[in-house]
């Protein structure tokens, strides 16, 4: 089942921003600079130091699957995928995540939020090579050209897509250029640690 209640509650139950609200998470009224411990009425009491190993692990697969917004049965799909493809796995994950769409019209420019870009997808919103699509969890491939609906007004001024991306913010349009390597990949998140969780 997926989380529909606030977001800002996730950022404080691990205890560092996900910037899971686009401009919010920037500004003064992050709820996480007023409330610094984990949401609950014992949240003030609770550690995030004193952790098992075991305990970590679960942290950090829980603070991949809220920034990327996807279920633990996606999550563990990408896990499944990347054991079976060359290369380093942990990288491999955070590379799958990255590769969804609703992540790349979301670091594209082309929504503030991946819950927003996620929404933009489900509304068919979106054209992947000329065609409408409406699969948040469709992975783009080198080449792919992503557009949204000309009807939308984009918030995004200043093109911040990474390199991997070729984004026209005027157009309203971005191509894969190539695969984002692991310097373009969320670089909060430790997925060695996610792969030894999943590997147990």
């Amino acid at each position: 089942m997926r989380y529909t209640g606030p977001v800002c509650r996730l950022c404080r139950r691990e205890g560092e921003k996900l910037f899971l609200k686009g401009d919010k998470c920037t500004s003064q009224k992050c709820p996480i600079l007023k409330k610094n411990y984990a949401p609950g009425m014992h949240g003030t009491k609770s550690s995030f130091s004193k952790q098992s190993e075991f305990g970590r692990q679960l942290r950090e697969k829980q603070k991949g699957k809220r920034i990327y917004q996807v279920s633990e049965k996606q999550f563990r799909k990408c896990y499944k995928l990347a054991t079976k493809t060359t290369g380093v796995t942990g990288d491999r994950i955070l590379q799958l995540l990255e590769l969804r769409l609703d992540n790349t019209v979301y670091r594209a420019g082309l929504a503030v939020s991946r819950r927003q870009a996620r929404q933009i997808v489900g509304h068919g919103l979106i054209k992947v090579n000329g065609r409408k699509c409406t699969i948040s969890s469709r992975l783009v491939k080198v080449g792919d050209k992503i557009s949204i609906n000309a009807k939308i007004k984009l918030d995004q001024k200043k093109d911040t897509s990474p390199k991997w991306l070729t984004t026209d913010l005027k157009k309203g349009e971005a191509i894969v250029a190539f695969l984002p390597e692991k310097d373009d990949t969320e670089r909060s998140i430790n997925a060695q640690m996610i792969v030894e969780f999943y590997s147990k």
